[in-house]
């Protein structure tokens, strides 16, 4: 359960993902600035803060999807932009939409996000019973529920193996029955020595859990202050 002690056998790689005075611009204005985080193998990170303080946003530098204009990503000491598919092979990463196909079954929609990482039809049967939707297998994606689609989308995190799991809200339309298994599968997670950064506005009661408040890491200064501080030509690798 999602309360429990995370306990790591010792045998298991010993891994760090880490962020190194990162900045964030939109429409003209810094979103957050001069922001770290350190993350080790089994440990779990919460991002809070309100709406557009930009924890989405973060978590889409995280998993490299956007372009990183000042300070650097890594894992284990090595800038992830210098080598981006083998960034991507680490992680699943889950954003605000349901990348569920209306066309498609439960199953058949599992199959092809686990097909791009060589998982099974066993992985998927197991991700499937994990978050208790076998029964909804072989219903299409435009029969099921707002609730149902998200189910089907954090199942893709199960079906096939990534250390670090990026999730942005991922409760949203979950019932408590639901919330309590996806927790139980991150603590499972984790105890197998992955990594679990995700947004919310509620208290999720993971263990052993660190919390980054990005309202800490906002002001109001445009990006012509960051210019005239020569801030945007500061070097983006760490050295």
């Amino acid at each position: 359960m999602a309360g429990h002690n995370i306990s790591i056998p010792p045998n298991y790689s010993k891994n760090i993902f880490s962020g190194q005075n990162i900045s964030c611009f939109r429409g003209g204005r810094v979103v957050f600035s001069d922001l770290n985080f350190s993350l080790r193998t089994g440990e779990a990170l919460t991002l809070i803060g309100p709406n557009g303080s930009g924890k989405s946003t973060l978590l889409r530098l995280m998993a490299g999807l956007l372009n990183l204009p000042s300070g650097a990503i890594s894992w284990n000491n090595e800038n992830i932009a210098e080598d981006p598919e083998r960034h991507n092979a680490r992680l699943h990463y889950i954003g605000h939409l349901d990348a569920v196909k209306p066309t498609m079954t439960a199953f058949e929609n599992l199959t092809f996000w686990s097909g791009l990482r060589k998982g099974s039809s066993a992985g998927i049967e197991h991700a499937l019973d994990i978050l208790g939707i076998t029964h909804l297998k072989n219903v299409h994606g435009r029969f099921l529920s707002a609730g149902q689609k998200r189910r089907v989308n954090l199942a893709r995190i199960l079906a096939s193996d990534a250390t670090l799991w990026l999730l942005d809200e991922p409760t949203t339309a979950l019932d408590a029955r639901s919330t309590e298994k996806l927790l139980s599968a991150i603590t499972h997670h984790r105890e197998q020595g992955g990594m679990v950064i995700l947004s919310t506005h509620h208290d999720l009661g993971l263990s052993s859990n660190k919390q980054l408040d990005l309202s800490h890491f906002q002001n109001d200064h445009d990006l012509s202050w960051f210019a005239d501080q020569d801030y945007l030509n500061q070097p983006r690798s760490v050295s």
